[in-house]
């Protein structure tokens, strides 16, 4: 009898340690880490994730600094609705100031085609935005040492900047947008100048309901090149006759003023259409704030 209890017990104590490791086994199997393997509902908000999970709203990045051989900075904007990426305008500015790079390349002053192109920078930078909303991943678009990419048909441009800076936006998540309509707004004057000959021109990009770029330039009624290339060659020659600088500097700093303004009410003017409220502008810049007002109010 004592043996045969010994050997009972014996049997129960195996049956015991072999169901404690079995349980083991289970549970790893069973339930996984977290930090191994995370489920997309514990994502952070605006990070990268599958396609339709990102948090609606818009996004925005642009590069560090501007390039040192083209003078140009690149900006990436995105809108996001339903968790999936609908809409993304991929553009730059320039350290110059004035109208952004796609708007740049449609006015036919970047030029492309004429070194050879098969297409326009902007026709082109339109075909990655829609590989990127197809993919719905900027991983997608990958990139040789060169920063081109063999994935997109058409496109023979840059494309690294474009993936490099959505994924930052994405991964910063939703930003705040602005009171305006996303766009290319323009606006001139009626007439030309009875004196001067010069008619002023105003041109504003709108990204992510902000301005993101504005030039302000003229055209002469004798035709011949606009008031900015003419600053620039010193045909204008404001320095000359005792100005402490030329035209498009000072048109610059106006440009710059109302971007960060975000208004163009902002530009108080005197009757003489001369401002006190951009530092170094001492050019009459009440057109320019009539002419920017005029072109934002299409974008309301």
């Amino acid at each position: 009898m004592k043996k045969a209890a010994a050997i009972v017990l014996s049997l129960s104590l195996t049956a015991v340690l072999a169901a404690g490791c079995g349980s083991s086994k289970s549970g790893e199997s069973a339930s996984p880490s977290a930090s191994t393997s995370p489920s997309a509902s514990t994502a952070p908000s605006g990070s990268a994730a599958p396609a339709g999970q990102y948090a609606d709203g818009v996004y925005y990045a642009q590069g560090d600094d501007f390039d040192a051989k083209t003078g140009w900075k690149e900006v990436v904007g995105l809108k996001v609705e339903g968790g999936k990426i609908v809409s993304v305008d991929w553009t730059g500015v320039n350290k110059e100031g004035g109208i952004d790079k796609k708007e740049y390349s449609k006015d036919g002053r970047y030029g492309m085609k004429a070194g050879g192109a098969s297409a326009e920078w902007h026709e082109q930078a339109e075909k990655a935005e829609q590989f990127l909303i197809e993919k719905q991943d900027p991983k997608a678009i990958t990139v040789n040492a060169e920063g081109k990419s063999d994935a997109i048909s058409g496109v023979s441009v840059h494309v690294s900047g474009l993936a490099t800076l959505a994924q930052k936006a994405l991964d910063a998540g939703p930003v705040q947008a602005g009171t305006y309509k996303d766009g290319t707004y323009k606006a001139e004057s009626a007439d030309f100048d009875k004196e001067s000959g010069w008619k002023d021109t105003v041109t504003i990009t709108v990204l992510n309901g902000k301005i993101l770029a504005a030039e302000w330039n003229g055209i002469h009624k004798d035709g011949g090149t606009d008031k900015k290339t003419r600053s620039k060659s010193g045909e204008y020659g404001m320095k000359k006759g005792g100005a402490s600088s030329e035209w498009h500097e000072q048109a610059y700093k106006a440009e710059q003023f109302l971007i960060e303004k975000q208004d163009p009410t902002a530009i108080a003017v005197n009757n003489e259409g001369k401002t006190d409220a951009i530092s170094g502008v001492s050019i009459h810049v009440g057109g320019f704030a009539e002419l920017a007002k005029k072109a934002l109010d299409q974008a309301k």
